[in-house]
């Protein structure tokens, strides 16, 4: 019986191709598919939370809202206002259009020390839901956050749902994927 050997270069050649697929294929995060900034816009809650670094569940977060402002320049001032213990903090930063509609980037990630900041809306509808992925590179290390965004501080358990099948999809499961305890005070601030 004749046995045909591949030339060891294809045979590398394939294995490369086959490995750069499996591993694009984890890191490649979708947008929305004509994403409207304009419709975008506006106060969000973090209703869900997705955490690459460390589990979510326990009760240490809280939900927090996040306003998106439209620039003219199609960037968006973001504000969020959460509340830390007894003292509400307002965090402010500029996302910037990156290499297609609906992908940002943080403006001043130097003032960070990041070395990439990349903010993609995976979904929404725009009038209930936002699922959005945060990439942080920062010193050699990769964190990622997807966020549940709702127009109110409930949502339908579909779009619970939905999150969680998302996150999965990312590599985040268990305890790394949770829902925030509604709260009043802080976030409801302009």
């Amino acid at each position: 019986m004749k046995t045909a050997l591949l030339p060891v270069g294809l045979v590398a050649l394939f294995c490369s191709l086959q490995t750069w697929t499996q591993t694009s294929a984890q890191t490649d995060v979708p947008v929305q598919p004509d994403f409207q900034p304009d419709r975008f816009q506006g106060k969000w809650y973090v209703v869900g939370l997705a955490l690459s670094s460390k589990p979510v569940k326990g009760g240490y977060f809280k939900m927090y809202s996040t306003t998106y402002q439209l620039l003219p320049d199609q960037s968006f001032n973001v504000t969020s206002i959460l509340l830390r213990g007894q003292r509400c903090d307002k965090w402010i930063r500029t996302f910037v259009p990156k290499d297609q509609p609906g992908r940002f980037t943080l403006s001043n990630k130097g003032a960070h020390r990041v070395k990439d900041y990349t903010v993609s809306v995976m979904e929404t509808n725009y009038e209930e839901y936002s699922i959005v992925h945060f990439r942080k590179d920062v010193a050699n290390k990769t964190f990622y956050k997807i966020t549940l965004y709702g127009r109110t501080k409930e949502l339908r358990s579909e779009l619970k749902e939905r999150f969680v099948q998302v996150a999965e999809e990312q590599g985040l499961r268990d305890d790394h994927v949770g829902f925030l305890p509604k709260i009043d005070e802080c976030i409801d601030e302009n």
